[in-house]
């Protein structure tokens, strides 16, 4: 994956648009930022998860995502290792910030044709799983 890739990819998704702060590029949608590039590095980008979304992707795809080590981490920031990441990965991924970020009225739209896959939705129920389960035991 590229930092050009890793753009379009954001870009593709409904009403996502490009901005910068710090020095790097981000990607908005409602003005809200859902993804950035290049922070702390080139080599990596950051997706805005929920904590359960994390811990599910840090844990099964270790290679691409980290958590960022700081309170924005435990928040769900999450890095991603651009050279680890694959297109239908990453396409899930920023998918999952979208929708974390965008407003509701616009919410359901990452969900066009083309954007989630089977792997996608087994990986967001066991998010949704885990999540239950930790809420109730």
């Amino acid at each position: 994956m590229t930092p050009n890739q890793f753009r379009r990819l954001a870009l593709a998704l409904p009403d996502a648009i490009e901005g910068a702060h710090g020095g790097h590029p981000d990607f908005r949608v409602g003005g809200k930022v859902f993804a950035s590039l290049g922070y702390p590095d080139a080599t990596l980008g950051m997706i805005k998860l929920t904590p359960d979304q994390q811990a599910m992707l840090v844990e099964s795809t270790p290679k691409v995502f980290a958590s960022i080590r700081n309170a924005w981490g435990q928040k769900g920031y999450t890095n991603v290792r651009l050279v680890e990441a694959d297109t239908a990965t990453l396409k899930h991924a920023l998918a999952l910030a979208w929708e974390n970020t965008a407003p509701k009225k616009l919410k359901g739209r990452a969900h066009a044709p083309g954007l989630r896959s089977k792997k996608l939705e087994n990986r967001i129920a066991c998010a949704q799983d885990f999540a239950r389960n930790k809420n109730e035991g």
